[in-house]
C-alpha cells in the first residue's frame, strides 16, 4: 500500500500560538490557569494541559474572582468579556488572530448600518463570539436553503462574513446564493476562511486524485477536521476521521491501494506519526510525501504575555 502524507497538515499558526499561550502562562502564573472553552478543539491537547494545570470551563461566572484565565484560540462575545470584568478576572487573549479579524469586521459594519449575514455553523464557539458583536445586524446563514428565507431592512446594505474553518466550496454555494438574492450584497476585504482551512482542503483535494482512501486525524469536535472529510467524500474518496490510532484496524484497508493522511489544523504532529507507525507495524507500506503548499505564517504572542515574559526575563536576570 502506498501512503500520502499531506503538507500542509496539522497545526496552524493560531492553534500554535493558542498553546503556546496556556504553556507559558502556566510556567509564569503556575496551576491553576483557567481557560475559557477548550483552548482548541483537540481531544489530546486539551488532556496534556489538563494534565500540566490548566482547567477548561465554559461558564466564566465558574471562575474563581482574580483568576489567571485565558480566551480560547475560537474567540469570545463582548458579553463574556464584560463577566470576566466583572469578576476581576487575568485575562489573557489567545483568539487567533483571524477570527479577531472577522470580529473587526462585524463591528465595522455594523456601525454603518449594515445588516451582516454570518455564514457559519449555529452553536458553534466560534459563531457564538462572532455573533456576540453586533447580534442587533446579524443574521445567521448555514446552508443555501437558509437563504430564501432571509429578510432584510435594507438590501441595499447587507454584507457576508464567514466563520473561518468551513468548507471552502460548501461556503461558495451560499454566497452564489446570496448574490442571486441580494445582487449588491458585500463581500469582506477578504476572505474570512482561515488560510490553514484553506490550505488543508486544497490539499485533500489533490490527494483524492491519488487516494483509494483519506483518514483526517483530528477529533469530532474540530470543525476544519470534519470539512476535510466532507471535501473528500465530495470528490467520490472513501474517509474517514479518526482521533488516533486506536480507532485504526486493518480490516479498514483491505481494498486500499493508495491511501492518504492528513490532519485537522488542532491535530499535533505526534498523533500522525504514531498512525504512521501503526501501519509501518501492521502492513506493507511504501510512503511519498504530497506537497501542495509550504506554510510560513507565524502570529506574535498575546501583548500581555509578552510583557510578562519581559518582567519574568528581568527578574530572573543575575544581579
Amino acid at each position: 500500500m502506498k501512503v500520502f502524507l499531506a503538507k500542509p497538515r496539522g497545526f496552524c499558526a493560531g492553534v500554535d500560538r493558542a498553546i503556546d499561550v496556556v504553556e507559558i502562562a502556566l510556567d509564569i502564573y503556575g496551576p491553576p490557569v483557567y481557560v475559557r472553552h477548550e483552548i482548541v478543539h483537540n481531544d489530546h491537547v486539551v488532556s496534556e494541559l489538563r494534565n500540566k494545570g490548566a482547567v477548561f470551563l465554559d461558564d466564566v461566572t465558574e471562575i474563581p474572582e482574580g483568576a489567571v484565565t485565558i480566551f480560547s484560540a475560537h474567540g469570545v462575545s463582548p458579553a463574556i468579556r464584560q463577566q470576566a470584568k466583572e469578576r476581576n478576572l487575568k485575562v489573557i487573549d489567545a483568539t487567533c488572530p483571524r477570527v479577531t479579524k472577522v470580529h473587526l469586521e462585524a463591528i465595522r459594519y455594523a456601525k454603518k448600518g449594515y445588516t451582516i449575514v454570518l455564514i457559519g455553523h449555529r452553536n458553534h464557539v466560534e459563531v457564538e463570539g462572532t455573533m456576540g458583536e453586533a447580534p442587533e445586524a446579524m443574521v445567521l446563514v448555514e446552508s443555501p436553503a437558509d437563504v430564501a428565507g432571509l429578510k432584510v431592512p435594507d438590501d441595499q446594505k447587507i454584507v457576508y462574513l464567514t466563520q473561518t474553518t468551513l468548507s471552502i466550496d460548501d461556503t461558495q454555494a451560499v454566497i452564489d446564493e446570496l448574490k442571486k438574492r441580494f445582487p449588491h450584497i458585500e463581500s469582506p476585504p477578504k476572505d474570512d476562511i482561515c488560510y490553514a482551512t484553506t490550505n488543508r482542503q486544497a490539499a485533500v483535494k489533490e490527494m483524492t486524485d491519488k487516494c483509494d482512501m483519506i483518514l483526517v486525524i483530528g477529533s469530532p469536535t474540530s470543525s476544519n477536521s470534519n470539512r476535510l472529510v466532507e471535501v473528500a467524500k465530495a470528490r467520490g474518496c472513501e474517509a474517514y476521521l479518526i482521533n488516533d490510532s486506536s480507532q485504526m484496524n486493518i480490516e479498514m484497508f483491505k481494498n486500499t491501494r493508495n491511501l492518504g493522511i492528513t490532519a485537522g489544523a488542532s491535530a499535533p504532529e505526534h498523533l500522525v506519526q504514531d498512525v504512521v507507525r501503526w501501519l509501518e507495524k501492521n502492513s506493507s507500506i511504501e510512503f511519498a510525501d504530497l506537497d501542495v503548499i509550504e506554510e510560513d505564517v507565524q502570529f506574535t504572542l498575546p501583548r500581555e504575555l509578552q510583557a510578562l515574559r519581559q518582567e519574568q526575563k528581568k527578574v530572573a536576570a543575575p544581579q
